[in-house]
């Protein structure tokens, strides 16, 4: 099933008899209302685009338009009709919500009205932010009011001397804040017809929030982030169902290069992984999407920034604070957060809404991929001891004979992958693809989310896992013994920051200048084997090697000091422990 709602063109006068007859049928059977339109005048709206036209899996289902009085002061909404065919599946609320949204852009000063007596309208504009008001605020042009007259219930409004009828009056005023309702009044005035820009993914939660926000009466325009985890036909089919559930626009913007140079890059000169397991594949990529996000709903001017995270977990918190950080002037909606919706009550949302061809209930899995690795989360995520199943993996096993990997490093950069040069980007990209067939880089994560509660997720990062381990063999052989403790420390600090939301703390940028400043000699190659499921590090070559000394060779031989230069050494070294333990035997 599928519902659109669109504006009027020429093209749809053909439609204009039955519509009138449908409006007729109609108060005939209510016993109220405007019985008689005239199809010429129907048509006209049609072709001035002052009409909304509704259609029911291709079929002309309703229908609606607008009129203006006393000099653009007050714009009316008008001849909502439903077909009895098409009835409860929501359609007047779509439509109300696109005369008045249509009534909004092309008359943002006017006061907009509309008398009815059903409660079921009365109920949509109140949520759009009409209120209830007396005939003597309306209209007084006797051109609206004599429409009145084909209506069963004329002479009350005649004997009332037009004060009152059995409609009720509706208004909204867009100079009044105390019109919005207060559903509205907790997210700063925001009202139907306002632009958003929604950050969409595809999937359940961003596509309920899509629907819900274009019912409510905004204007939606969705965005994605690539950061790495998307194929072209998957961006393709994303876009598709973006727009088909009816966002106004939608728009892919790349990131994939910046997400590397401010933030991959850092992670493998920092070596980090989470608890030394997990090398933060999702969560470094939130906070550049949410800055893209924010940057792109600057350019399209948009009042409000929308995203699908629940309140249980991390990335509510990533997009708020980089939202209110980069531009705080915006609103930012989480319906699902809000709402405190459960999957299946977006399900039936979505199924009620006319949005039937996706089956969002057969995926067992949560499955959140990118270019530094994919996480998984599913039922046994949510135990303690329940192992994750080979078969939850994205990647299955495929190669079981062992290969040989070489990388090679320039200033702590990957510029090649078996003696191939190329950008990091695609050698990551390289990597993964070799080493996924492996089976290489699986495991489950367990650590301290942001809210203070723990999390647990399975992932798959070859690639991540491949290159942090070759490049920090090389750092061992390469730096000091102090550079690598307080790299180790800081790049620990790193990777906690960012996985707090604290990307945009600018001791982050002084980390990063550190970290880059230990990868200038940070060059050479590094020997690896493969087998399933695992990898082994034989060694590295690097002419910064320190271990080619020719002052000495571990455990062998030295060219560089004596046998008394060390018994000195020795007894300085130990000076303070010695007088520690004197100081003790004193005592005893």
């Amino acid at each position: 099933m599928k519902i659109k709602v669109r504006v009027s063109h020429d093209q749809d006068t053909k439609y204009a008899s039955l519509i009138c007859q449908k409006i007729q049928e109609s108060a005939k059977i209510r016993g109220t209302g405007i019985a008689k339109k005239d199809p010429e005048y129907i048509k006209s709206k049609m072709i001035s685009g002052h009409g909304v036209i509704a259609f029911f899996d291709g079929k002309l289902a309703g229908f609606s338009y607008l009129e203006i009085y006393q000099n653009k002061e007050f714009v009316v909404n008008s001849g909502l009709i439903v077909f009895p065919e098409f009835r409860k599946q929501g359609l007047a609320k779509i439509i109300k919500i696109e005369i008045f949204k249509l009534s909004r852009k092309k008359y943002p000063n006017s006061k907009i009205f509309s008398i009815t007596t059903s409660h079921p309208v009365i109920r949509i504009n109140t949520e759009l932010g009409f209120k209830p008001v007396a005939f003597s605020e309306l209209t007084q042009s006797e051109d609206f009011w004599k429409g009145c007259k084909s209506c069963a219930n004329f002479d009350i409004l005649t004997r009332n001397k037009r004060k009152m009828c059995l409609c009720t009056g509706l208004l909204y005023n867009p100079y009044e804040k105390e019109n919005i309702p207060k559903k509205q009044k907790n997210i700063d005035y925001l009202i139907p017809g306002d632009k958003i820009v929604l950050a969409y993914s595809g999937g359940l939660d961003t596509s309920y929030c899509l629907k819900y926000l274009l019912q409510e009466g905004y204007e939606v325009h969705t965005v994605i982030i690539n950061t790495g985890g998307f194929k072209e036909k998957e961006l393709k089919k994303i876009q598709e169902r973006a727009l088909n559930i009816g966002a106004i626009s939608h728009r892919t913007i790349d990131a994939i290069e910046e997400y590397y140079q401010n933030c991959i890059k850092y992670l493998i000169f920092g070596n980090i992984l989470k608890n030394n397991t997990y090398p933060l594949s999702v969560s470094s990529e939130r906070i550049f999407q949410a800055i893209k996000i924010a940057q792109y709903a600057t350019n399209i001017k948009a009042k409000a920034i929308a995203h699908g995270s629940t309140g249980a977990g991390n990335d509510q918190i990533r997009f708020d604070i980089a939202f209110q950080i980069i531009c705080p002037e915006k609103i930012t909606l989480s319906p699902i957060r809000d709402l405190k919706i459960s999957r299946k009550e977006e399900i039936e949302y979505l199924q009620n809404s006319g949005v039937y061809n996706i089956c969002w209930d057969q995926a067992k899995y949560s499955i959140n991929k990118g270019i530094w690795g994919t996480s998984i989360g599913g039922k046994e995520t949510l135990t303690s001891s329940n192992d994750f199943p080979d078969e939850a993996y994205p990647t299955k096993l495929r190669r079981k004979k062992s290969e040989n990997l070489e990388l090679e490093f320039e200033k702590g950069e990957l510029v090649s992958v078996n003696r191939e040069k190329g950008k990091a980007i695609k050698n990551i990209i390289k990597i993964e693809k070799i080493a996924s067939e492996f089976a290489i880089g699986r495991g489950i994560h367990i650590g301290d989310t942001i809210l203070g509660i723990k999390g647990r997720v399975a992932f798959e990062a070859s690639a991540a896992i491949i290159i942090i381990k070759a490049h920090h063999l090389l750092e061992k052989h390469i730096l000091t013994k102090w550079q690598l403790y307080w790299k180790e420390q800081l790049s620990n600090w790193y990777g906690m920051l960012l996985h707090e939301a604290q990307y945009l703390d600018p001791v982050m940028r002084d980390i990063e200048m550190f970290l880059s400043s230990t990868q200038e000699r940070l060059t050479g190659t590094v020997h690896l084997i493969l087998y399933p499921y695992r990898f082994h590090l034989v060694g590295i070559k690097s002419k910064f090697d320190l271990m080619d000394s020719n002052m000495a060779q571990y455990g062998e031989i030295n060219h560089a000091w004596t046998a008394e230069d060390v018994k000195g050494f020795t007894k300085i070294l130990s000076n303070q422990m010695k007088m520690y333990h004197n100081l003790n035997k004193k005592e005893e």
